[in-house]
């Protein structure tokens, strides 16, 4: 019967991240485009972040309730999935174009913090307070690079007469906000009993149920994106979400409390550096991401299924 509940309970709480995650960046986003930030920046930074909400919220809430050791299952299971799943969904659907400024300087910065995440916890079999600032200066180098673009790049400001609408723009974000903050604590709650009643272990929970529940707002956001033509807001989400998931939120966890790092998580790390690359190596060439791609970008994530299964 507690099982039941916990599903119950676990359910709810992702619809209220995937909710409170809709309701924000639909907010935030329209919000920003009527001041002319251009839609790679908007996909970076404000829907990236958004969409990445349901992390940090998970993983900040589960350092303050002493369960850390979820934040690094969460957050590299996540960017394994927002690459190999998410990606790869959306371009099996629809081909996804890439900017040159992705090529060059995001996908890249996205692989070396990846493989820096991986260093830093090896190093010190867990990320320390220490490795938490080191983070915090990536994302500060990150949200530079992301200001001068937004400079470089700004866009006609759309103009809004009722002011009315404003405010309902508000109001859906701070909602969003709201919705995920609570859900966030169902969730790990009822992830953590599950656990215990199952007799799983805490990281594979973390790298696939609570990874899982937490991509949704990237998945749903990638794939809209793509069909409705805005590509730079699909590509610059998974990538500005995974940047943000290991810049941001491991980061922000490690400063409150040192964060383990299981030897079992080098392994993850690595596919996470892998589905990097692969991403990187599938687009270089056409500047797109195609379903051949796509397909095989599953077909890996298929492979990383069976590895933790085994």
């Amino acid at each position: 019967m507690n099982i039941l509940v916990q599903v119950i309970l676990l359910a709810a709480g992702f619809y209220m991240l995937i909710k409170g995650a809709d309701f924000f960046v639909d907010g935030v986003s329209a919000i920003a485009e009527r001041y002319g930030i251009p839609q790679l920046v908007i996909g970076l930074t404000i829907v990236a972040m958004g969409t990445s909400a349901p992390e940090a919220a998970v993983s900040i809430t589960a350092a303050l309730e002493g369960s850390a050791s979820i934040t690094i299952g969460n957050v590299v299971g996540s960017n394994i999935m927002n690459i190999l799943v998410i990606l790869g969904v959306t371009a099996v659907i629809v081909p996804v174009a890439v900017q040159m400024s992705t090529l060059k300087f995001e996908i890249p910065y996205m692989i070396i913090i990846t493989g820096l995440l991986v260093v830093l916890g090896v190093a010190g079999g867990g990320i320390s307070r220490l490795d938490g600032v080191i983070l915090w200066i990536g994302f500060i180098i990150y949200l530079v690079y992301l200001l001068d673009m937004a400079k470089k790049g700004k866009e006609e400001v759309v103009e809004e007469d009722h002011e009315s609408s404003m405010l309902k723009l508000v109001f859906m974000s701070i909602l969003g906000v709201a919705l995920i903050i609570f859900g966030s604590n169902v969730s790990v709650n009822a992830a953590k009993e599950l656990a215990r009643e199952a007799g799983l272990t805490e990281r594979f929970i973390g790298l696939t149920i609570v990874a899982l529940g937490t991509s949704l707002p990237e998945l749903c956001t990638s794939v809209a994106a793509a069909r409705k033509g805005k590509a730079d807001i699909a590509i610059g989400n998974i990538v500005g979400s995974n940047m943000f998931n290991i810049l941001f939120v491991v980061g922000t966890t490690a400063l409150i409390t040192p964060v383990e790092f299981q030897t079992k998580f080098i392994v993850d790390g690595i596919i996470a550096v892998a589905a990097a690359v692969l991403l990187l190596v599938s687009v270089i060439r056409t500047k797109s991401l195609r379903r051949p791609a796509g397909v095989v970008m599953l077909l890996g994530y298929a492979g990383y299924l069976v590895y933790l299964l085994r």
